[in-house]
C-alpha cells in the first residue's frame, strides 16, 4: 500500500493496494502492476520500493490476485476435464502406492481438538473449529494429516518399509487466495514406517525422484489418452537446499528465489532443509515443530511455462525423531506440546519413525492438464473480483 503523491509517469496515484508480477520474454521483461484487482501491462514503469517480507506476518505470494495469461484457452472442455481428472487421480493413486509401497486408508475430516493431531501448518493458521455436543467435544476441521497418519501407521500394526496413503480434504481458512490457493484442499496425504538407518538425505532423494517418476508417468498416459494435452514434464531433479538458494540470491524473496533459480533451466526441483533458520536470520518459509525434520524435508518444485513460475505440488519429508521434536519444540517456543496426547508418545518413543507427505491433488490436476487457476479443477468459494475476471476472459470455475 502506499499513498497520494507518489507519480509513476503521467499517472497519479490514489490509495489504493499494490502489487507486481513480472514476465519474462526473451530479452524483453514486462512488469505487471494490480491496482485493485485491475491490472495494467507496462515494460517501463517505475514505483516506489514496497515493504519487503520483514515488515509482514507471512510473505506475499508471487501472485497477488486472479491473472489469466493472454490468449489463454482451456485444453479441454468441461467435460473431457472432469474426465481427465478422474483418469489422472486412478493412474497416480496406483503407480504411487505401487513405487512407496503404500496401502490407501479412509482419513478423517475432523479430530478432536485437545488431541495435538491437526497440523498447525505456519503456526498462525485458524483452524475451523465446532462442538459435538453429545460426544462433549471440540473438534477441528483438518488442515491436513501429517500428525494423524503416524498415529495410524501404529494403531493399524504397519511393518518397516510400509506405509499408507489417503484422500485428504482440508479446509484452510486463512488462505490468501490466488490462482493457486483455494481455501479447500486436496491431496494426496501419504506415509510410511522407516528404520533409523533410513533418516538421511539419500534416502529422502529416493523418495523424492519415486514421487517425480509417479507424476510424470502420469502425465505420459494422459498425453495419450487426451492428444491435445502437450503437457511434458523432466524427470531429472535437482536437490538444493534453502541456504545454497538464499546465498545465491540474497535480494530476493524467497518465492522470487525459487523461481530465479529454475528459471535458469532447472524445470524439477526439490528444494530441502524449509523450517530452519537461515545465515540472513530469517526462514524460506514456516514449518510446525511437530512433523517434519527441518534438516530432512522439503518442497517438490515443478516449473509452470503457462504460469511462469515456480509450483509447488508437494511437501513432505522425514518426520521428527525424539531429539529433534525436543530442539525443535525449544526453537519455536513450543515447550507446551510436550503435554499433549501425541508428543508424549513422540517423545516417549511410543511411535514408529516415519516419513511422508501431502501431494496436491487440484496442484497435480492444473499442471498436467495446463490449467491456469485452481479452480478448474476444483469447487470452491471466491471473491467477486476473481469469478468476474474468469467471467471475462472465458474461464469457468467449477
Amino acid at each position: 500500500p502506499f499513498n497520494s503523491g507518489h507519480f509513476a509517469g503521467n499517472l497519479q496515484l490514489r490509495p489504493m493496494i499494490y502489487g507486481k508480477y513480472t514476465i519474462f520474454k526473451g530479452e524483453t521483461q514486462f512488469d505487471l502492476h494490480f491496482f485493485l484487482g485491475r491490472t495494467i501491462i507496462l515494460s517501463k514503469f517505475v514505483l516506489p520500493a514496497l515493504p519487503g517480507p520483514e515488515s509482514r506476518k507471512k510473505e506475499t505470494p508471487p501472485m497477488l490476485t486472479t491473472i489469466i495469461p493472454q490468449g489463454y484457452a482451456p485444453l479441454l472442455n468441461l467435460y473431457d476435464t472432469q474426465k481427465a481428472i478422474g483418469l489422472l487421480k486412478r493412474l497416480f493413486e496406483d503407480d504411487l502406492g505401487g513405487s512407496l509401497n503404500l496401502r490407501r486408508v479412509s482419513a478423517p475430516l475432523f479430530v478432536e481438538a485437545s488431541t495435538g493431531l491437526n497440523d498447525d501448518l505456519n503456526g498462525v493458521e485458524r483452524p475451523v473449529s465446532f462442538d459435538v455436543p453429545d460426544a462433549g467435544r471440540d473438534a477441528q476441521v483438518v488442515h491436513s494429516l501429517a500428525k494423524w497418519k503416524r498415529l495410524a501407521l501404529h494403531r493399524y500394526q504397519f511393518s518397516v518399509g510400509e506405509g499408507l496413503y489417503t484422500d485428504m480434504n482440508a479446509i484452510r481458512r486463512d488462505e490468501e487466495l490466488d490462482n493457486l490457493h483455494s481455501v479447500y484442499v486436496d491431496q494426496w496425504d501419504w506415509e510410511k514406517v522407516i528404520t533409523p538407518e533410513d533418516r538421511n538425505e539419500d534416502y529422502l532423494k529416493y523418495t523424492v525422484r519415486s514421487i517425480v517418476g509417479a507424476v510424470c508417468d502420469t502425465c505420459d498416459a494422459l498425453r495419450r489418452a487426451f492428444p491435445q494435452v502437450k503437457i511434458h514434464l523432466d524427470r531429472e531433479v535437482s536437490f538444493i537446499t534453502t541456504q545454497e538458494l538464499e546465498d545465491m540470491y540474497p535480494h530476493l524473496t524467497p518465492s522470487e528465489r525459487e523461481t530465479a533459480y529454475m528459471r535458469e533451466g532447472h524445470k524439477t526441483v526439490f528444494l530441502m532443509q524449509i523450517g530452519k533458520t537461515l545465515s540472513s536470520g530469517k526462514k524460506h518459509d514456516g514449518r510446525a515443530p511437530d512433523y517434519d525434520d527441518w534438516g530432512l524435508n522439503g518442497d517438490i518444485l515443478l516449473w509452470n511455462p503457462l504460469l511462469g513460475h515456480a509450483f509447488e505440488i508437494s511437501s513432505m519429508g522425514i518426520r521428527v525423531d525424539e531429539e529433534s521434536l525436543a530442539r525443535q519444540l525449544e526453537l519455536s517456543g513450543c515447550q507446551d506440546r510436550r503435554e499433549l496426547p501425541f508428543h508424549k508418545a513422540l517423545l516417549a518413543g511410543e511411535l514408529p519413525l516415519t516419513m511422508g507427505g501431502g501431494i496436491g491433488q487440484s496442484r497435480v490436476s492444473m499442471i498436467l492438464l495446463g490449467k491456469a487457476h485452481v479452480g478448474e479443477v476444483q469447487v470452491s468459494l471466491w471473491d467477486d473480483e476473481t469469478m468476474k475476471i474468469c467471467e471475462e476472459v472465458g474461464v469457468m470455475l467449477l
